[in-house]
């Protein structure tokens, strides 16, 4: 079985930075694209960025140059740093494996104050 587990989450000043872990199980980690989605009350989650198995990196438009996602696969974990944070960028934010499975993990809650 499959299991992600999200933890990193908390609230900050506009400006701040946090980062953000996800540790898998169940899986062959290497071979599988992980990725960071978002979402905020009435919106649809979003894609916020995802890394192959081979290391290629895919942002939205909306977080380049401020958040660097990133895996670790000795240790099954794939991170997203989030430098200069602003209030928009308050959401849950989840791990996934994949692009089109349905394993998500719990979500961790990012608050960014004014």
């Amino acid at each position: 079985q499959v299991q992600l587990v999200e933890s990193g989450g908390g609230l900050v000043q506009a400006g701040g930075s946090l980062r953000l872990s996800c540790v898998a199980s169940g899986m062959i980690f290497s071979l599988n694209t992980m990725g960071w989605y978002r979402q905020t009350p009435g919106k649809q989650r979003e894609l916020v960025a995802t890394i192959t198995s081979d290391g290629s990196i895919n942002y939205a438009d909306s977080v380049k140059g401020r958040f660097t996602i990133s895996r670790d696969n000795a240790k099954k974990m794939v991170y997203l740093q989030m430098n200069s944070l602003k209030p928009e960028d308050t959401a849950v934010y989840y791990c996934r494996m994949g692009v089109f499975s349905n394993y998500w993990g719990q979500g961790t809650q990012v608050t960014v104050s004014s």
